[in-house]
């Protein structure tokens, strides 16, 4: 039984970007950048891709993933949770006596990532303790106490706060809370846990905090990707030593 397995969703109905996952990315399509950093993170034993498409399916067996069943319709469309496609995937490897005891949930649109700092993260949940998952985090460039929601009748407010005066809000960054943003990076979780509770996080989530990436959601956010990528000649590198 493999103890550790990746598991990279990659459904085919993107709306904002279509075919988001095999758009190409510094000349490789977006989702083997996180195939190869998987493959190359020493503390994963299997990386699975869980996708609907059978397409999808076989070229990330052409990138070394393998795609051993197909996500079916009712959990692959825009309001489908992770809980759903990770239980899909536990229940077709416990059927086939292969049920992991980690999960290493690897988002395809966070793609710039370091194998060691994957690893580092499964290394750090690992650790005997109370953490119930363990969720990738960078520090936000501005604290969440400076944002902003809307009042009933229509005016800023801040964030969690009872009053409507915004003076506050002006002080020095300093002055607030650090605040994190999850970005996709690296999550870990506990199968045992999630069979337990229903749950993929739990109430004792320790954060793995990753230098700040960029996430894909929206065209623009591949044009920075590219340029953060010129950024990184050494990660593109190790992923595709081929690459010149």
């Amino acid at each position: 039984m493999s103890n550790v397995v990746a598991l990279i969703p990659a459904r085919s109905g993107s709306k904002g970007v279509p075919n988001k996952n095999i758009r190409d990315l510094g000349g490789h399509p977006l989702i083997e950048w996180s195939i190869l950093a998987s493959l190359a993170t020493p503390g994963i034993d299997r990386v699975i891709v869980s996708t609907d498409s059978q397409d999808y399916a076989d070229r990330v067996i052409a990138m070394g993933a393998e795609a051993p069943f197909l996500r079916p319709a009712e959990i692959s469309n825009d309001r489908s949770t992770d809980y759903e496609f990770v239980v899909h995937a536990l229940d077709w490897l416990k059927a086939n006596a292969a049920e992991p005891e980690y999960i290493v949930h690897i988002r395809p649109t966070t793609p710039l990532r370091d194998p060691d700092v994957v690893e580092a993260a499964i290394k750090a949940f690992m650790v005997p303790g109370r953490a119930t998952a363990l969720r990738s985090v960078h520090e936000m460039s501005e604290s969440a106490y400076k944002t902003f929601e809307l009042a009933p009748e229509g005016q800023l407010k801040r964030l969690g706060a009872e009053s409507t005066a915004l003076d506050a809000a002006n002080n020095a960054r300093q002055s607030f809370p650090t605040t994190y943003i999850p970005n996709g990076y690296v999550d870990v979780l506990s199968t045992a846990f999630i069979r337990r509770t229903g749950l993929l996080h739990g109430d004792f989530v320790i954060p793995h905090v990753t230098p700040p990436v960029t996430e894909v959601d929206t065209q623009h956010d591949f044009m920075i990707l590219e340029f953060e990528l010129g950024l990184q000649p050494n990660l593109r590198q190790r992923l595709f030593p081929e690459t010149k």
